[in-house]
């Protein structure tokens, strides 16, 4: 199992950062729009529709993202709508999980979900926008969630007592949390120091808060980004545990699903154009 991980693992990473790393857009945009109708697929599939049906979802949020790029409309996207996604996240990612797992398949199917495609579609376009502010920028979220997960699964293992939501995920616990969020401040500091010392093409997102809201802004960014990197994971596992699944799907040998490695990036990215906005 685990070289089996590993391998999936490191092609994955042969794929993603070229996609990254490039100067062109399209390559991010393509496989990103692939990861997102992987998802929606999943998604279908975890809230009981037909594998045809939730197959025929997956591709129609893939080709609604492809229309919406091919006009140019990905690269205009109005400020307020990161401010209204990250509203959605806090108040909707909160109720999700004080409702729990038995009140999931109690809510309309329509609700939920419409209410995962609206999450893929402003996940994608936020990963969009990070692309066109600068890789800069676009690493150092994506360094963020990374961190904030490699830390929790860590400092969980090796201090994990008292659990965070065990009826939702029992493997999660507090110090998983605390040790994620440790580990996002070091990231911080580090990545602060990176920016003064190199040329680099944008601000990242944590030199982007510190020049506006210093020690404290960056605190409260930090903290803020680590617990929607934590909501998204678990929101992920309360529907997985609704559905009767382990993993999201099988598409990703070792790993699970496309939903199960990016499920911390759904809300990261959002909340993250948002505080990116509050920063100007």
């Amino acid at each position: 199992m685990l070289r089996q991980r590993i391998i999936t693992a490191l092609v994955l990473l042969a794929v993603l950062l070229p996609a990254v790393f490039s100067s062109l857009t399209w390559p991010f945009a393509l496989l990103s729009l692939l990861m997102m109708g992987a998802a929606g697929w999943e998604w279908g599939r975890l809230n009981g529709l037909k594998p045809r049906f939730a197959l025929l979802m997956g591709f129609a949020l893939a080709l609604v993202g492809l229309l919406v790029w091919s006009t140019g409309w990905a690269a205009g996207v109005p400020d307020w709508l990161w401010f209204v996604s990250a509203m959605l996240w806090v108040t909707g990612g909160a109720f999700t999980l004080y409702g729990g797992v038995k009140q999931w398949p109690r809510w309309p199917a329509v609700l939920r979900l419409l209410g995962g495609l609206v999450a893929l579609c402003l996940a994608w376009l936020a990963m969009m926008g990070a692309k066109s502010l600068g890789l800069n920028f676009l690493l150092s979220v994506l360094c963020l969630v990374w961190m904030a997960d490699v830390a929790a699964y860590f400092g969980g293992r090796q201090f994990g007592v008292r659990k965070l939501a065990p009826s939702i995920s029992p493997g999660k616990s507090w110090a998983g949390v605390y040790s994620g969020i440790l580990g996002v401040l070091l990231l911080a500091v580090f990545w602060l120091w990176l920016d003064r010392r190199f040329e680099v093409d944008s601000p990242s997102i944590f030199s982007a808060v510190f020049r506006s809201g210093g020690s404290t802004g960056l605190l409260v960014a930090v903290l803020l980004l680590c617990a929607m990197s934590v909501v998204g994971d678990l929101v992920e596992s309360l529907v997985k545990r609704s559905a009767g699944a382990k993993d999201s799907s099988q598409l990703l040998p070792g790993h699970g699903g496309v939903l199960d490695r990016i499920d911390a990036l759904i809300p990261v990215f959002p909340v993250a154009l948002a505080i990116q906005q509050l920063s100007l």
